[in-house]
């Protein structure tokens, strides 16, 4: 991952059309790019701050004391300007090294309610992927993140674009 940073060419305002161009008067172009991993993980809803019947009445089967699987999709969405030279937003290689290594190698397989990212707070899907948002918006740097969505079942999913979304 010891790409280059992308150059930033100064960007100035076309005032009849409200439209922002580069030092050779291109058209800047912002545009997102989405990528879908898989991973399987297990947890049990279960808050110590609540009773054992507040607990399976607000996480009814999940808070089962033996746990349960998902097989997630995380889905992460970056955005940039189109790498002239490229012609890509970020380099798809760059992005999926580092969902690997710091996501899927980090939550795959695991048991979540072991995690140390889980020792104060209830292993839901969505706290799940506001981790997974932070993960990426402090390490990865080769495009903006935009948003993570992570899908738990056909039926449920989450996304999470940050605190200022």
């Amino acid at each position: 991952m010891n790409h280059e940073a992308k150059k930033i060419y100064p960007v100035y305002p076309c005032v009849p059309c409200g439209k922002d161009f580069d030092f050779m008067g291109s058209f800047q172009m912002k545009a997102h790019l989405s990528r879908r991993y898989l991973f399987s993980a297990s947890h049990r809803l279960h808050s110590d701050a609540m009773s054992d019947e507040e607990n399976h009445s607000t996480y009814g089967k999940c808070n089962n004391p033996y746990g349960h699987g998902h097989n997630y999709t995380v889905e992460v969405t970056v955005s940039g300007q189109v790498d002239r030279q490229t012609g890509m937003v970020c380099n798809l290689a760059d992005l999926d090294a580092f969902i690997e290594t710091q996501v899927l190698a980090r939550f795959g397989h695991e048991n979540l309610n072991t995690l140390r990212e889980f020792a104060q707070e209830v292993p839901t899907t969505e706290n799940l992927c506001i981790q997974i948002y932070e993960i990426v918006q402090r390490g990865f740097h080769f495009a903006h993140l935009e948003r993570v969505r992570l899908e738990e079942t056909m039926m449920n999913s989450f996304e999470y674009a940050g605190r200022e979304a």
